[in-house]
């Protein structure tokens, strides 16, 4: 399994600070309107391919919402970066990033049985009049940070259950009916994980299955996994950023 070197995707783990709902109504939608005038520019100057958002049903104050923004190169995504947290709007924002690749794009695509059909679009989005934003409730995606354990390479494939896992997660996949399964590689490895995992399914118990099934030992203890559930955030709307759907 390998990475793609040929894109650049931005991990972000955002929210909103306490101090941005003390604003008046007046000044949030000026500041967003201004927000989304700016990174429109951004996405359509430098070709962004991918921008999706996941809010989580724990909210873990200030992080909110997961993103995952796609560029064709790293100009493009420290361009987004620097104007994402650009003020006023940016100041009253979390911002975490990570840059990475995505990774094993090919091979799990024969573990998804029920993809989702595109997203169309809201239509061309106005800064300045914009559409109250918010989540699929008919969507179900689990958010997986992970990594394998710094003493899993002196393990066995057998003794670590590699085999046996993956045929347990497919197993899932096929009997609760996997959307889809993204994986993305760290540039710079954290301490905690190295790769992120995008998987939506078709139902809470559907999820709850997927999360039971990767904690199960051996597999499970020679790794690291943290592990959040989400519902996808105002898809159609964001889906009129990308370049060929907005006016």
């Amino acid at each position: 399994m390998t990475s793609n070197t040929d894109s650049v995707v931005v991990l972000f783990k955002g929210g909103r600070l306490q101090t941005w709902h003390r604003l008046t109504d007046a000044q949030r939608d000026d500041y967003s309107a201004q927000h989304v005038e700016l990174m429109l520019g951004v996405a359509h100057e430098h070709g962004m391919t991918t921008v999706e958002g996941f809010k989580l049903l724990e909210p873990k104050q200030p992080w909110e919402r997961f993103w995952v923004l796609e560029f064709p190169t790293l100009e493009g995504a420290e361009a987004w970066i620097e104007a994402e947290m650009a003020p006023p709007y940016g100041t009253y924002g979390y911002y975490e990033y990570h840059l990475a690749r995505r990774f094993a794009e090919d091979y799990f695509n024969d573990w998804v049985t029920t993809p989702r059909s595109e997203t169309e679009p809201l239509g061309p989005v106005d800064p300045h009049n914009l559409p109250p934003l918010d989540v699929d409730r008919d969507s179900y995606v689990v958010l997986e940070f992970a990594r394998m354990l710094p003493d899993a390479v002196l393990a066995s494939e057998g003794e670590r259950g590699d085999v046996e896992h993956r045929e347990l997660m497919k197993s899932v996949a096929r009997e609760h009916g996997l959307i889809r399964l993204e994986a993305f590689q760290l540039m710079a490895p954290q301490p905690d994980w190295h790769r992120a995992y995008v998987i939506e399914l078709p139902t809470i118990a559907a999820a709850e299955a997927w999360m039971d099934a990767e904690m199960v030992p051996p597999q499970s203890a020679f790794s690291n996994k943290t592990m959040h559930l989400s519902r996808r955030w105002a898809p159609r709307f964001f889906a009129g950023w990308l370049s060929g759907a907005v006016g």
